[in-house]
């Protein structure tokens, strides 16, 4: 794992903190050693930091490993609980899930990335929780379009100068004057398409959460392409979306 360059705005013992938390997190765990050849660091630096994280509660020790520990479960928890989308979107998403028996996810959004705060598999035979947290591009998802349609032009050439537009399958928008002309279409008929942008074979729908004026994030079913037909995204699942972001809306508007 390399360390990530700051550009010398931070601060050089705070980077190496992170990016020990980094690596454990990549490796699933490492010893004092890994962690000083992976970072190019003195091992007295590593040792001391993760004894440090240790005795915070951050980091557990089991044998001669180091892992994350719960304490940033906590954290997680805490932070997605301040969302003000997450009770009622939590709740739509389970609703969601039950009328389609597919894939349901409540999406949100930070520097320039889709973050995946609660999901509902449906009859798909995934692992929602493995993908809890995660950070994705949000060029190449229904939910991450949706949400790049009701941002500023100038926050959306923010993002791209950032993460760029990777190919994720050979059907994924690569091309910035493609994505705002699709971003422009996503505006008009309210809701967004993945067809197979993403992961070869998966469809997916989303729609946007919008309170007082922002994009808070995004709702979006998806599911095996063979099940999720572009005309049941346009039909059937849009209109279970649309009932959903209703009754959002109505929630936050008695919050």
């Amino acid at each position: 794992m390399a360390r990530r360059a700051s550009g010398g705005r931070g601060i050089q013992s705070d980077e190496t903190l992170f990016d020990i938390v980094e690596l454990l997190r990549e490796r699933d765990g490492a010893g004092v050693t890994e962690v000083a050849e992976g970072l190019d660091i003195a091992k007295s630096t590593a040792h001391g930091h993760l004894t440090t994280l240790t005795d915070r509660g951050y980091v557990v020790k089991r044998g001669r490993e180091y892992h994350l520990g719960l304490k940033f479960f906590e954290y997680g928890q805490y932070v997605r609980g301040q969302l003000e989308i997450f009770q009622s979107g939590m709740a739509a998403a389970d609703r969601l899930e039950a009328a389609t028996d597919e894939m349901a996810w409540l999406i949100a959004h930070q520097n320039g990335k889709l973050i995946y705060v609660y999901g509902r598999a449906g009859d798909n035979d995934i692992n929602v929780n493995a993908l809890l947290g995660t950070r994705e591009h949000m060029h190449c998802n229904s939910g991450g379009k949706a949400i790049l349609a009701h941002l500023p032009d100038e926050t959306v050439r923010w993002i791209l100068d950032q993460h760029g537009l990777p190919a994720r399958t050979e059907n994924t928008i690569t091309d910035r004057g493609r994505l705002f002309e699709e971003l422009e279409r996503i505006r008009d008929r309210g809701y967004a398409l993945n067809l197979a942008e993403d992961l070869e074979g998966i469809h997916a729908i989303g729609v946007p959460l919008i309170v007082d004026g922002e994009v808070q994030g995004a709702l979006s079913v998806a599911g095996p392409a063979h099940r999720m037909s572009k005309e049941r995204c346009e039909t059937e699942v849009i209109d279970h979306l649309q009932a959903a972001t209703d009754e959002i809306d109505l929630s936050l508007a008695y919050r």
